[in-house]
């Protein structure tokens, strides 16, 4: 999200195309969050709890959506190497850490990880970021995987009908087609 002009520049030509939509939607739930999360600072007592709560919750798993370290990231190399990434996964992670933290301390919230400092470059240095937690969760056994998938699963039960009412007027159609050509 952060600085997502370089995706819109990348060498392979229908990627960056369709960058340039995905950025701006981005950029506007980017702000989105920001400001509720301002709302939420500057309400009660109770609502900037909810904002701490939410940074809580999603601090670390957010930083693993920027994807494995570069070490060892399986195609990391090839994509930079081609110029379909412009910066590596531990390169957009830090982007992200060195901006957030101010807007967290901007808003009065605390960052959920007690072994963060800045070191001599002003960057924010974060502790070691739990990869088996990441591929848990890869692997379908997320913290809310069985309540997502059942209620995916209840939604393709109750929405049976219309598929069985499609299906029949097809069929009724194609009859009446059938019908028609053997006139």
């Amino acid at each position: 999200i952060m600085n997502q002009i370089p995706l819109c520049r990348c060498s392979y030509g229908p990627y960056a195309r369709a960058m340039i939509r995905v950025c701006k939607e981005e950029s506007f739930h980017q702000r989105q969050g920001f400001e509720i999360m301002v709302t939420l600072c500057r309400g009660t007592a109770e609502q900037k709890a909810m904002a701490q709560n939410a940074l809580d919750r999603w601090w670390w798993p957010v930083l693993m959506m920027f994807g494995p370290p570069d070490q060892v990231s399986q195609h990391s190399d090839t994509s930079t190497k081609w110029k379909i990434k412009r910066f590596s996964n531990d390169e957009l992670r830090q982007k992200f850490i060195d901006a957030t933290v101010p807007q967290a301390e901007f808003l009065g919230l605390t960052i959920p990880d007690p072994g963060m400092k800045q070191n001599e470059n002003g960057n924010w240095v974060h502790s070691p970021i739990d990869w088996d937690e990441f591929k848990q969760v890869l692997a379908g056994n997320g913290p809310c995987n069985r309540e997502r998938l059942a209620a995916r699963r209840k939604a393709h039960e109750e929405g049976a009908w219309v598929r069985e009412a499609a299906a029949a007027y097809a069929e009724k159609c194609k009859r009446r087609q059938l019908a028609q050509a053997a006139e």
